[in-house]
Parts: C-alpha cells; structure tokens; sequence
C-alpha cells in the first residue's frame, strides 16, 4: 500500500472494503432470480453483454445494491482494526478509532441513547445539570466577581430567587419537542443542598491554576487571565469557566463556609487535586469532574495549536476519558459503598438530532450493558442524584415528565 501512495490516505481505508464475498454471494444469488429468457430477448433485439447486464440486469438489481451499499458502509463504519493500521496518522482517524475506549464503554457500561441537553451553549447546560434552571443566564458570559463593579464579568453572583429564560423546543429534545417556558426559579444548586444535610462536594477543574478558581475566567494551568505577565491574546484558554458553574453563585463566591466555598474547586493535580483525592480513597460524596477544553472535545480553535483540529480533539478526549475512568475505577474509594460514574456532554454541534448527546453510566453495585431509550435529559440527571441522596428537587427537575433514570442505576437490569 506504501508504494502506491495508499498509505495515510482516505483510499487506502477505503480500497478494501470494496470488494467483498458478501457482496459477491449476495449480488449472485440475486442475479440469478432473474430469468434467462430477458437476457436472450435483449439479445435477440442486438442487444450485447454490457448492454444487457447496463439495460436490464442493473435497474432490476437496484434494491439489491442498495441494500449492499448499505450493509457495507455499516461495516466499513464499525472497522476499528484497518484504519487505525492503514492510517495512523492522527489527522486520518476515523471516528470508531477516535473514540476507542468511549465506543467500548458505552457497551460496557449502561447507555441513556435518547439523552438530550438543554439549550445552548454551555453554561445553561452546566446550569441545568446542577440547579435545574439556566437562572436567566443567556450564553457564556463571566461571573462579575464578588459583585465587584471592576469585574468585567456580567454575570451577578446569582442568590434569592428569579425567573428563568425559555428554552425553543430545538434545544429541549427529551420533552417532546415543547418548549421549557420560563419559570421562577430559586438559586440553589445540588451543592447547596449536599452542604445542608452535611455531605460533602468538589468541583475538579483540569488546568485550574494553582492559586484556585477565585476571578479565573480562563488559564492554561499557569497563566490566567489575572496574570499581568502575558498578552491576553497568547493565553490559551485550556480552563474555562463556563464549565465551573458553582463559581456562579453567591453562596460559593462568599468563600466564608468550611466545606462550601471555592476551596471546594480544584484541579487535577496538587495535593488536594483529584488524582491525590483518588489515590488515597479520600473523594467527596459528589465530584463534577471537567477537563480542559483540550481534552474535553470542545475546545477547537480556543484551546492553542494542539487543540486545532477535530481529530485530534477526539483522539485526546477519548484518551482522557480512558485515564480518569481507569483512575477512578483504581481508587479505594471505588471499592467502597455505592458509586457511580455519569459520563455526559454538556450539548451537541447540531450535526444530528436536536441536542442529543452520549451519557453513560457506569456503577459499582449494578447492571451494566443496559441501553435505555427513555427520554432523559438533564434535569433527568439532576433529579437522579438527588434521589440517589434523599434530597428534594430543584427548579426544573421537579417539572412534571422529569423521569428519574432508575433503569441505568439499577441493581440488575428489567426484563
């Protein structure tokens, strides 16, 4: 294949699949369906070879060839082994060798296949997933910290009680293509909720500089955008907050509670970060665990050079994936009580169904290999965790049709 320039190419993964034996039986058994006496009537009528097999044998053959045309790509689509041999290069992979580990696991583990998120773009998603609202919060915009009039950030620590924004039908997915109208809202996250009832949280940041999550809007894992030594412009926003939504609010920003405060946000590193919590077995009872925007698939043209294309960005994700579930999975921690891994993305690129997105679960207690259809969606996952810890529902998770995901958590799969 080198010597003829197939190697690292979009041809050389494609060659082979062209010619094969299930397309040979098929298409023979198919033609021989077809009765002889077309074939010497045609020839009879001056007719050739070619022009009979062009004139008559194809246009009655098309259901057959569309069904191989069909079986073939699903074939070509699930290959793992050829394509990662034939093109190694990154820039080459398909997505079946991108996303290797995830493909596996969500087989493994148990599937929400009609999970959807909620609006557009992240941050009401992050706002959903652990207050149930997006609290008036249109976009990505920064927290004005501390209320600060300095704080070029828009977003008012959010407290008391408000009414939320609506979100279109397109953006909701899972409740029937109907718009979330706007409700009143109170500004209380799950955390609130944990802190209240003396269970423990933490929010662990990949790339969250050492000095903590306090007026970061955005770092590299060094510099951030409070650092006076580096041009805004060169930083590359590997740590954003957008995907840190307790940051958002007062109750947090107040830092003055032990246990509920922005020392609950760390990173991955460090002696109070998450590889060291996982290693000694000391993890908190709720961990949202976000990383980088060069590793979380998300971050195309605002995470540097080695974030500036989509393979990459898939192949690095999956590879992130696979290291914090193994590392997870090889803690003590996992070993005791009931735990559980939810793997989501906060939205989709609209490329298929209104806002459907992966969501995995992976326990140490259950079933596993359960593909569910129900219709989840966020507030799905935030009125399940807080089921999972006795806690009463927030804002949108007590809407009615907020199922509860018991069949992805349960102990055995239904029948």
């Amino acid at each position: 294949f080198n010597n003829y320039g197939l190697y690292n190419s979009y041809l050389g993964i494609v060659l082979p699949g062209l010619a094969s034996a299930l397309g040979l039986f098929m298409m023979t058994q198919f033609f021989k369906t077809i009765p002889p006496e077309l074939r010497e009537a045609a020839l009879m009528d001056g007719a050739g070879e070619l022009g009979v097999f062009f004139r008559i044998y194809l246009p009655l053959a098309r259901p057959a060839v569309a069904t191989l045309a069909l079986l073939m790509f699903l074939q070509s689509w699930d290959q793992l082994l050829w394509p990662l041999i034939i093109a190694p290069r990154p820039d080459m992979r398909t997505l079946q060798v991108g996303l290797a580990f995830i493909n596996q696991y969500a087989h493994a583990a148990n599937q929400a296949t009609q999970y959807f998120a909620i609006g557009h773009p992240s941050l009401p998603n992050y706002l959903h997933i652990v207050g149930g609202s997006n609290f008036g919060v249109a976009g990505d915009p920064n927290p004005k910290w501390h209320d600060d009039p300095g704080s070029p950030g828009t977003v008012v620590p959010l407290t008391g009680s408000g009414v939320d924004l609506a979100t279109p039908a397109a953006l909701t997915g899972a409740v029937g293509g109907q718009d979330i109208p706007a409700a009143p809202y109170i500004a209380r996250t799950i955390a609130d909720q944990l802190h209240e009832v003396r269970k423990s949280w933490k929010s662990y940041q990949e790339s969250l500089p050492a000095s903590g999550a306090d007026s970061v809007d955005a770092s590299d894992g060094i510099f951030s955008n409070l650092s006076t030594d580096i041009n805004p412009a060169d930083l590359a926003k590997l740590y954003a907050v957008k995907h840190n939504p307790f940051v958002y609010f007062e109750s947090v920003q107040r830092n003055d509670e032990p246990g509920h405060s922005l020392r609950n946000i760390v990173g991955f590193d460090g002696v109070n970060g998450l590889y060291a919590d996982l290693r000694s077995g000391h993890v908190p009872n709720l961990s949202l665990i976000a990383p980088n925007q060069c590793h979380d698939m998300h971050g195309l043209s605002n995470a540097g050079k080695l974030c500036a294309n989509d393979a990459m960005l898939i192949e690095m994700g999956d590879l992130t994936v696979k290291t914090l579930v193994g590392a997870i999975k090889a803690s003590p921690a996992w070993k005791e009580g009931k735990n559980a891994i939810v793997m989501v993305w906060d939205e989709n690129d609209f490329s298929n169904s209104p806002n459907l997105v992966v969501m995995i679960v992976d326990t140490n207690y259950g079933a596993h290999g359960v593909q569910s259809a129900t219709p989840y969606n966020h507030h799905s996952l935030l009125k399940t965790m807080e089921a999972g810890f006795g806690l009463h529902c927030l804002n949108h998770a007590c809407d009615a049709g907020v199922l509860v995901m018991s069949d992805l958590f349960a102990r055995s799969a239904r029948r």
